[in-house]
């Protein structure tokens, strides 16, 4: 594990924008989007103030804001404006159904959710405003930006030449934000990151990737998702690199024109997105990329070699994180990209392998740094700090006498059968390797003669057991990590992240299991 000076990450959110600003230069464009009229430092500051002003005048300070934009210019400055007068936001995720957001707006005592009147039209979500309005007062971004007069721009023109001066102080060990895990397992929990886990994380991914401030970083990931948020917006911001914000990950068509449009030399993505892109992309839409950085999913040796074959030797560097990690634990480099692994330890990241009972290799890792989460909300309102630090991400792994780390699976994603521990991750990579092109997801069921089975559900329309039982015998696979049982689907459900949506695929299965009649 390399050094790291946390001494460096002691700041707030608001406070690392402002030292940004000052060092890069407050005329510097930072920020766009789709409308594309380009944010300076300057600029976003004084927006900050402007609205975080008026957002003031209905919330409290420490109150838990809900936010519910997309990647935007006006997603960004929500988040500053509630930093600014020191309110905590709390980002929903929009693609999680109403129960899940009704049970985080109860979760982190949310009384107000900000949104807008366009996105609430673009993404036809009434059904979901009309169940939080039961819960919260929702307010438009379109109405308040209405009541800003000129005392308001007054008031943003003095604070944007004096920031220090007119915000309100926070501590670094203050909540700089509520997320929610993704749910792919369950329901999700409220996960509260402090000021100082979120600078933190962006230092350590600077020291771990030197960044270019001339770069230009492309996000069509969403901000209630802790990549989207610090790797897409935080990080170049905290920088100095300019981000250009997309509001879907799920426009394929648009998105690759518009990162050769942006100038865009970072893409942020996961397997599944990236691959869709490079598909519908033309040859030089991605040949300007420095490199792309996927997170929340294996990335497939299909991928790595579609975006070679297509657009040249760009770097597709595979992450690991963790919502409760801020989100990035270890990441690939350029310079050093180890296909089948997520790369290497960000400086300042401890770990500990706890043995898992029947899995031979590795073990379940736990992690501790300045990037971990300052605790999970309870219900009461309190927060649940990680005990003595360490979070349990779960993931069983090998790591490298370098720190590189290889994912083994999920502890939840082991099935025993006769007896053996199986991982199912194992079983869908013996899936992706046979049918590359397709999407495949491996569950388990209890079985009463063996423990448990395992099944593949795919979208592979002709999957047999044959070829999956003759790749694994030609690699030397177990023949017990071969599925036996397969569900053919038109599609793998996924979560708004990109990632499978593990909660779903069981009802799948549980479905087709039924007994007839």
């Amino acid at each position: 594990m390399s050094g790291f000076d946390s001494a460096s990450a002691q700041s707030s959110v608001f406070d690392a924008l402002v030292a940004a600003a000052k060092k890069h230069g407050a005329k510097k464009p930072i920020l766009e989007d789709q409308e594309r009229n380009p944010l300076t430092y300057l600029d976003l500051i004084r927006a900050a103030f402007a609205l975080g002003r008026k957002i003031a005048g209905f919330t409290k300070k420490g109150e838990r804001v809900g936010v519910m934009l997309p990647s935007s210019v006006g997603g960004v400055v929500t988040f500053f404006a509630l930093h600014a007068f020191g309110r905590i936001p709390c980002m929903l995720n929009f693609t999680a159904g109403i129960r899940n957001l009704k049970a985080a707006c109860d979760l982190a005592g949310v009384k107000t959710v900000l949104t807008s009147h366009r996105f609430v039209e673009q993404g036809k979500l009434h059904d979901l405003i009309d169940a939080l309005e039961t819960k919260a007062n929702v307010v438009y971004l379109e109405d308040v930006r209405k009541t800003v007069g000129l005392p308001d721009r007054l008031f943003a023109a003095a604070a944007g030449a004096l920031p220090k001066q007119f915000r309100t102080p926070l501590s670094p060990s203050d909540p700089g934000v509520i997320l929610f895990t993704s749910g792919s397992f369950g329901a999700p929990r409220g996960v509260v990151l402090s000021h100082a886990n979120l600078v933190a994380n962006c230092r350590q991914i600077n020291q771990h990737i030197p960044l270019d401030t001339n770069w230009v970083f492309f996000n069509p990931l969403p901000i209630f998702h802790v990549f989207g948020l610090t790797g897409g917006a935080l990080l170049p911001l905290l920088t100095g690199l300019k981000t250009f914000q997309y509001p879907s990950p799920l426009h394929i068509k648009q998105i690759p024109p518009l990162v050769k449009d942006s100038g865009a030399s970072v893409l942020f993505a996961t397997d599944t997105f990236i691959n869709q892109y490079a598909r519908s992309a033309e040859p030089d839409e991605l040949s300007g990329l420095t490199f792309v950085v996927c997170g929340a999913e294996k990335v497939r040796d299909e991928t790595h070699n579609l975006i070679n074959e297509k657009f040249g030797p760009i770097p597709l560097l595979e992450g690991y994180g963790a919502t409760e990690c801020s989100p990035v634990i270890a990441v690939n480099k350029p310079g050093d990209n180890r296909r089948g692994t997520v790369g290497g330890l960000l400086p300042g990241v401890e770990t500990k392998l706890e043995p898992v009972e029947g899995i031979a290799e590795g073990g379940k890792l736990l992690v501790r740094g300045p990037n971990v989460m300052a605790g999970y909300l309870r219900a009461d309102g309190g927060i649940d700090p990680p005990a003595g630090g360490w979070h349990d991400t779960g993931d069983v792994v090998s790591i490298s006498d370098d720190d590189w780390i290889r994912i083994l699976g999920r502890v939840k994603r082991f099935a025993k059968v006769g007896g053996e521990m199986v991982s199912l991750t194992a079983a869908e990579d013996l899936a992706s390797a046979v049918w590359p092109a397709s999407r495949h997801a491996v569950v388990s069921t209890p079985d009463p003669k063996k423990g448990e089975r395992i099944i593949l559900v795919t979208d592979q329309r002709d999957a047999d057991v044959g070829p999956l039982l003759a790749h694994a015998q030609s690699i030397g696979a177990p023949e017990l990590a071969v599925p036996r049982k397969i569900i053919k689907v038109q599609e793998i459900p996924v979560l708004g992240t990109g990632k499978t949506d593990y909660v779903a695929l069981q009802r799948i299965v549980d479905t087709e299991l039924q007994p007839a009649g």
